[in-house]
């Protein structure tokens, strides 16, 4: 499944450290929706910790985008209450993760229409079929 999201035409990265600021390091963009991985970086080692998404299927199956599209998803989204640009550095300082290797991709925009829930159970399930559990991150399918 992670080799269909090389087939993305729209796509890209970003890494962040817990001294960065969110929004001068994400280069995600607005206007679609997508998903996205966090790989985090301990002691050189990368780990994949999270699955997201930005978008959703509306009752008529068509897209409903968030405002503002992937990017507005990392710097006024929340994790767990708090703003992520609050929440990942404090995450990252407990469970000692040095970055965040953050790939996000355009499922839903000028050149796909691939809905990013269906891409994001397909992967959690993937991934939970082969590490016996969901990334340290994700809570639920």
């Amino acid at each position: 499944m992670l080799s269909k999201l090389n087939s993305y035409k729209e796509k890209g990265s970003f890494l962040f450290k817990p001294t960065d600021s969110l929004s001068a390091v994400c280069n995600a963009p607005k206007n679609c929706s997508g998903i996205y991985l966090i790989n985090g970086v301990v002691n050189g080692k990368r780990d994949l910790i999270y699955i997201g998404i930005s978008g959703k299927k509306g009752a008529d199956e068509k897209i409903i985008h968030r405002k503002d599209g992937p990017r507005g998803r990392f710097l006024t989204g929340k994790t767990d209450g708090v703003l992520r640009k609050i929440a990942w550095p404090n995450r990252m300082l407990i469970q000692n993760i040095k970055e965040l290797d953050v790939h996000w991709h355009v499922t839903h925009g000028v050149h796909n229409q691939d809905f990013p829930r269906d891409l994001e159970i397909a992967l959690l399930t993937e991934y939970q079929l082969e590490n016996v559990r969901l990334p340290i991150w994700n809570k639920v399918i």
